[in-house]
């Protein structure tokens, strides 16, 4: 190979790994690019995933306020009466940790009431085992009876029947549910 050959051929590698630095600089570009559009994506969906669950949470919300104030007007499930109601219990003994969205309770008995905007069967297992653990949780009550309910804005058959099966009450909403308040100054025109 002669010298002249031999600048030739160095001056094509320069050239080419010219191009090539100059190909890798558009790729890193363009991952930066794709980078920060993924991380955008990834806000949207964050945001998304929050709207979500507040909807979710706002749904629970109502349902729960609904059937606490309807229990606290007619404090029975079924034919057992209970004296007193309290929501959203949270409790943890040792290993053992539960909300409970509703107890109610008389000088005998415990009733503790799921309350779900719509009822799913996985949402009975939910409440097995807060009952199993509620006696773990408050041993003051050990000697009570405990009574399962779910309650819930819709509830499919199978889960009803279900419900039904293992021994829980089943609260649905039904007829005169309308409760109107009105302050001093109420507007007559």
């Amino acid at each position: 190979m002669t010298d002249e050959e031999l600048k030739e051929l160095v001056a094509s590698l320069a050239i080419a790994q010219k191009k090539t630095d100059e190909q890798m600089n558009r790729t890193d570009e363009q991952i930066a690019e794709l980078l920060l559009a993924q991380k955008e994506s990834d806000r949207k969906l964050d945001k998304v995933g929050d709207l979500l669950g507040n909807i979710a949470r706002n749904q629970g919300d109502v349902a729960e306020e609904f059937f606490f104030n309807s229990l606290a007007d007619d404090t029975h499930l079924g034919s057992v009466h209970f004296d007193d109601i309290t929501k959203n219990q949270h409790k943890q003994r040792g290993k053992f940790q539960e909300e409970y969205d509703i107890v109610m309770t008389n000088g005998e008995a415990v009733g503790i009431v799921e309350v779900k905007y719509k009822v799913h069967e996985n949402d009975l297992k939910k409440l097995e085992r807060k009952m199993q653990n509620f006696k773990k949780l408050f041993p003051i009550y050990e000697a009570y009876k405990l009574y399962g309910a779910i309650a819930s804005f819709h509830i499919n058959d199978d889960a009803k029947e279900a419900a039904l099966n293992q021994g829980f009450f089943v609260l649905q909403r039904s007829g005169n549910v309308l409760q109107t308040d009105c302050g001093e100054n109420l507007l007559v025109m």
